[in-house]
């Protein structure tokens, strides 16, 4: 045999490999699933207000709406800021004529003491008379099978 024949030969024998091992990406795309899955639910944030419940009607999807929380603990929050009661009387006014909303919405905690709720409540009115804004109360719908 000549040299060149052996190297062609050798070079049948060690054929390159072309198939694609997708076992290891498998085992990734479950792996992220599993932390999408773990990690959607603590994403959500938000602040926990326990609402409560009433014959109410759906709340329906606004553009930007602006939602006030009185938090059990006599908080009121405007997002996740928390703020005293005191405070928000201070400054709502501000943030009201920032935002300019067509509505706003109080979502106050079922176990929070009427004084902050009748504070915020009062505070709100005052600044939204003047513009004809309405506000409504926040609260969960009766379960069904309940008058």
């Amino acid at each position: 045999m000549t040299p060149g024949r052996r190297r062609s030969r050798r070079r049948e024998d060690l054929r390159a490999n072309a198939e694609i091992n997708v076992t290891s990406l498998i085992d990734v795309a479950f792996t992220l699933l599993v932390i999408f899955i773990i990690t959607a639910p603590i994403l959500q944030g938000g602040l926990e207000v326990r609402l409560p419940q009433g014959p109410v009607q759906p709340v329906t999807a606004q553009d930007a709406p602006f939602i006030v929380d009185i938090l059990d603990n006599g908080m009121v929050a405007i997002g996740e800021t928390p703020f005293e009661v005191e405070e928000f009387n201070a400054i709502f006014e501000q943030l009201y004529q920032a935002a300019r909303p067509s509505i706003v919405y109080v979502r106050g905690d079922e176990r929070a003491l009427y004084g902050p709720v009748f504070g915020v409540i009062a505070t709100i009115g005052a600044v939204t008379r003047a513009d004809g804004i309405p506000f409504a109360l926040v609260g969960e719908p009766l379960p069904t099978g309940r008058p």
